[in-house]
């Protein structure tokens, strides 16, 4: 194709090197996004991660040649049901490691909210004070649960607090509105969910989240919920481990 579109004298480029979003910071954002990549490269002891939420539907289905190299597949069509005790999708928050490519995933009893974003980034900080790090970079893009003023004051106690104790650090960076493609994450949405599902029958939430994890290469842990503990037990801890 690219020696095609050269005779025809078109001059092809892959679409994340000339699309651009609606954001008039666009170029500001992007290139301090740039910058971080770079910068976490060169420093072993940080990690950078694109971070994002996702739906994982018992009914929708892929394209139809999503399980073959073949001709297309005849596959159900699958319906909700009043009956069925589980919901039709699952909300899950996933961040991809830049350093290790490797996505880790939470899921999420109800929907995204800015209290179970500071519990996701309270568990993500653990695993990587766990490993020695000491700055963790979350690139994720402008949900109204990214840009709550509940989250921008979490991280602020949160470093407080990492000064003092020496622990890992949180530098969040939000990409231009309407961008995806700076995102390096939403791909691996895509993928999995053809990977999981199957062609004759609905899946279980319970296979869903299993099927998912698997995937992944990552342990499946308690959903994350609406915080309602008093005050003084960190949110980082697993529910299962109070």
């Amino acid at each position: 194709m690219r020696c095609i579109l050269g005779r025809l004298e078109i001059n092809w480029k892959r679409a994340k090197h000339w699309m651009t979003s609606p954001d008039p910071q666009y170029a500001v954002k992007k290139a301090r996004r740039d910058r971080l990549i770079r910068l976490a490269a060169q420093h072993p002891e940080w990690v950078l991660g694109f971070e994002d939420e996702v739906w994982w539907s018992r009914l929708a289905r892929p394209s139809l040649n999503a399980w073959t190299d073949g001709p297309p597949m005849k596959v159900q069509l699958l319906k909700s049901d009043v009956n069925d005790p589980d919901p039709d999708a699952i909300a899950c928050y996933g961040l991809l490691r830049r350093d290790t490519h490797k996505v880790l995933l939470r899921f999420v009893e109800g929907r995204p909210l800015a209290s179970i974003t500071t519990q996701f980034l309270g568990w993500l900080c653990q695993t990587f004070e766990d490993e020695g790090k000491k700055v963790f970079i979350a690139i994720w893009d402008d949900a109204s649960w990214h840009t709550a003023e509940e989250v921008a004051l979490w991280v602020q106690e949160h470093n407080a607090r990492a000064k003092r104790q020496g622990s890992v650090k949180v530098v969040i960076c939000e990409l231009p509105v309407a961008s995806p493609w700076l995102n390096n994450i939403e791909p691996c949405w895509k993928h999995a969910k053809k990977a999981i599902v199957e062609p004759d029958r609905k899946l279980t939430a319970d296979e869903t989240t299993a099927r998912a994890c698997e995937h992944f290469g990552c342990e499946l842990l308690p959903y994350l919920q609406v915080d309602e503990t008093p005050a003084g037990i960190d949110p980082a801890i697993p529910f299962s481990d109070r």
